[in-house]
């Protein structure tokens, strides 16, 4: 996928800077699968999305690892604390430095919000399931309506064709004096009749194109052509062989019920995990530098006058360090929050309720769907193969009225119903082939199946 990432990516960068209107980019349908689970928006948000939830879940497993912090104290004292007979305690200035560090021991609600987490990632990787399998429907219905679109519009054309072949050969005999004026104009008007519903086809093959570009997130400035026909994307449909099933356990929208389910009941628990207690170890490392110039000097005086004696051995330094380390164990235990987490365990419990009945009501409608998509799949093949049926019945019964027509035993009329009939039929043949790919892509979109990756 990556190389053809870069292939595409150079080659339309390439034409871009060439400014050629006339270089194409040339995408087979797998080309256009690929390319739009690789560089959509759609898919790219989801996966980021599922990124972000790893995020989460490391974040929630950092609660459990040790905690270090340190913090820094500067302390100038303006005036500070005097006893009876001018005697002052405390420092002028005092430093602290203090080092702590908090080590989780038990703690229940992370526990539970960890396994919150892995739901809610298995959640977000089945949602960008879930886009991609959307996404790979759009892409292929709109590939298959731009096939259709040009299918129709080389029909069409060859019926230009037929019919100004029979209005120029109807002129020569109305020149000849061999056939009508009736004859000559109705050839005429058939062929005016067909001109607006050719440029509307051709139009109709444009939008195409730019909704497939919004999808494989193409500049509108490159020229796409399509390789393949629906014919040959018919027939791999066909040789696929595969069986219909109407089992709907790989079907997204269940499992994402599933998993919404399962993560209601693990928030559910990491509510319930906050009545019980926590322990945690915790220990800190202090340091204190006091300026005790003022205490010296009183110290010093009294023992030289003898009405003292030096109790404590003063440092040499301006400073008095000292240095405390603490460590401890700590529990605590959750009395009375004033019902937050009841009314919070009884809020998911609602949701838990309404979710169950979604999912009670989801799983008939899926298998409604299933069945649905299987039948108009079949209907859809069967319109198809009559379809072939009726096109060549079509394409017998022109020529034998062109034949006729041309020998003088036929009408303009005939022949006009004829050409009429054979371009409605190879058209509501086109028509029956993309309506059969289209169910097949809603089907593979419903029962879960994803592309195979070549």
């Amino acid at each position: 996928m990556k190389n053809l990432k870069l292939r595409l990516s150079v080659l339309v960068a390439g034409l871009l800077a060439a400014g050629s209107a006339a270089a194409q980019l040339r995408l087979t349908l797998d080309d256009a699968v690929r390319m739009a689970l690789s560089d959509n928006p759609t898919v790219r948000i989801a996966d980021l999305e599922v990124e972000r939830y790893d995020y989460v879940q490391k974040q929630t497993r950092g609660t459990l690892l040790p905690q270090l912090s340190a913090e820094g104290n500067y302390q100038r004292s303006i005036v500070k604390s005097t006893m009876r007979g001018g005697i002052s305690f405390g420092a002028d200035n005092t430093y602290t430095a203090t080092a702590s560090l908090s080590v989780p021991l038990f703690v229940p609600a992370v526990y539970r919000t960890l396994k919150l987490n892995r739901t809610q990632m298995a959640a977000a990787v089945e949602a960008a399931r879930s886009s991609r399998l959307t996404l790979v429907a759009e892409v292929k219905k709109a590939f298959y309506n731009i096939l259709l679109a040009e299918q129709s519009l080389a029909t069409l054309e060859e019926s230009r064709a037929t019919i100004q072949r029979t209005v120029d050969d109807t002129k020569i005999k109305y020149d000849q004096g061999l056939a009508s004026e009736y004859d000559y104009l109705t050839a005429q008007v058939e062929l005016s009749n067909l001109l607006p519903t050719i440029t509307q086809t051709r139009n109709s093959i444009e939008l195409a194109k730019l909704q497939l570009k919004m999808y494989l997130s193409i500049p509108e400035e490159v020229a796409v052509e399509l390789e393949g026909d629906l014919d040959a994307l018919r027939n791999v449909v066909l040789a696929g062989g595969e069986p219909l099933s109407t089992d709907v356990s790989l079907n997204s929208e269940l499992r994402t019920l599933d998993l919404q389910a399962e993560m209601l009941h693990y928030q559910l628990k990491a509510t319930n995990a906050a009545r019980i207690p926590t322990i945690a170890a915790f220990g800190s490392a202090t340091i204190t530098g006091n300026d005790m110039e003022d205490f010296r000097q009183m110290m010093q005086g009294g023992a030289e006058s003898g009405t003292g004696e030096a109790v404590v051995a003063l440092n040499s330094s301006k400073y008095y360090w000292t240095h405390p380390i603490t460590v401890g164990v700590q529990i605590s235990i959750p009395i009375f929050s004033g019902l937050v987490n009841t009314y919070k365990a009884r809020d998911v419990q609602n949701q838990i309720a309404q979710l169950d009945l979604q999912r009670d009501y989801a799983r008939p409608q899926t298998t409604v769907a299933v069945q649905s998509a299987i039948n108009n799949l079949l209907t859809a093949r069967e319109t198809m193969l009559a379809q072939a049926r009726t096109m060549e019945q079509a394409d017998k019964a022109y020529r034998i009225s062109d034949t006729r027509f041309r020998a003088g035993a036929g009408t303009i009329l005939e022949l006009n119903t004829a050409q009429l009939n054979r371009t409605q039929a190879h058209l509501n043949y086109s028509q029956a082939i993309y309506d059969y790919l289209s169910a097949q892509a809603d089907y593979d979109q419903i029962v879960g199946k994803e592309p195979e990756q070549h």
